[in-house]
Order: structure tokens, then C-alpha cells, then sequence
């Protein structure tokens, strides 16, 4: 009579190995398609070509293309979002004004942004994630407000939304009319400018 085997834990057939060099290679890839065709003629082909990878890698992590892009989309914005604490305001606000910037300058970003917040118009689930990615990232930044507030650089009585609003709306609309947010000199007067507005 033969002995019976122990049983050995086995891997499904197919299942992913998430390599971080395969998932930067995915998020590269991504990106790039993404702002050469646009949202609206994104595919999941496209993705896994450019990637090296095949498609059940792909659908592996991300059922659709479109939890793929926004997933992604949050994964960068929410992070860009975090500013260590430099023990002042005013450092902390212009360590954050300056990697927003340097994102929005991005050659992909300056590309995906627009497409994705016209898409957005057309696409209620788009619309959505955005909105809520958006709301991630107001949330760290609202931390970075309270930190003024508990220094005592910021009065506790703080609009915090209106607050909130005005750290990113000059970056975006210079973005959109083709400025340049990222020069030093503008960066160090809006900071200023801003902790000025703040205080009343």
C-alpha cells in the first residue's frame, strides 16, 4: 500500500505574482497610453502591449480599465498629497504647493488631468471616483491646515473648505492657461500670499 503524500498548499493555476516591477510596469504603461490616446480610447490591449504583460495580468488586479485608471489615479494624487511635517506652516504649505506643481507640469499629468475631467462630464462613475480622489487629497491637506491651527500660526476659527480651496485653484487655472507654477519665486509668493489670507 502506498503511502499518502502530505498535503502541500498549492498556487491556483494562473494566479498573480504582483511583482513590484511588474505592477511599475503596469502603472507605466498605463499612464503613458493614457495620455497618447485618451480615456475614451484606452484599452486594456494597449496597457498589457506596452507593458510586456499579458492581459489576464491585467484583469488580475483590475476588472475593467476603468477601475484600473482610477485606482492608479489615486494611488498618485492621494500621495502627492503627503507633506511631512516641517514644523512650520509655512514650510509645510510650500513643500506641498511645490510637489502639486510639479505635478500638474508633469508631461502626463498636463495630458491626463484634462481628459480625465472631460471624460468626467460624460461619465457619471468617472465623475464619482474623481470626486472622491479629490476628496482624499483635500483631507490630507486639511491636515497639514490643523497642524497651523494647533501651532497657533492659523486661527481656530479657519474656513477650512474655503482654506482648502484656495491651496490648489491658483495651480490648477495656471495649469489650464498654460502658466508656470512651478518657478520658485512664484511658489515662495503664493505661499506667502496665502498664509497672509489665512490669518485675515
Amino acid at each position: 500500500m502506498t503511502e499518502a503524500l502530505p498535503d502541500r498548499k498549492r498556487v491556483p493555476a494562473g494566479a498573480a505574482v504582483r511583482q513590484p516591477q511588474v505592477t511599475a510596469a503596469i502603472t507605466g504603461a498605463a499612464f503613458t497610453e493614457l495620455a497618447e490616446v485618451g480615456y475614451g480610447k484606452l484599452t486594456m490591449e494597449g496597457i498589457a502591449r506596452r507593458a510586456g504583460v499579458s492581459k489576464p495580468t491585467l484583469y488580475r488586479r483590475w476588472a475593467t480599465k476603468e477601475q484600473m485608471v482610477l485606482a492608479l489615479v489615486e494611488q498618485v494624487a492621494v500621495a502627492a498629497a503627503e507633506v511631512p511635517d516641517t514644523g512650520s506652516l509655512h514650510g509645510d504649505l510650500r513643500a506641498f504647493l511645490e510637489v502639486t506643481a510639479g505635478g500638474f507640469s508633469h508631461p502626463l499629468a498636463a495630458r491626463i488631468i484634462p481628459d480625465l475631467l472631460a471624460e468626467g462630464i460624460r461619465t457619471p462613475a468617472v465623475a464619482d471616483a474623481l470626486q472622491a480622489v479629490g476628496q482624499s487629497r483635500r483631507g490630507k491637506v486639511g491636515q497639514l491646515l490643523r497642524r497651523g491651527i494647533d501651532r497657533g500660526e492659523l486661527p481656530a476659527d479657519l474656513d477650512l473648505e474655503l482654506a482648502l480651496d484656495l491651496c490648489i485653484a491658483p495651480l490648477f487655472w495656471r495649469q489650464l492657461v498654460g502658466g508656470e507654477p512651478t518657478r520658485p519665486d512664484y511658489l515662495d509668493t503664493l505661499t506667502n500670499t496665502l498664509i497672509a489670507a489665512f490669518r485675515g
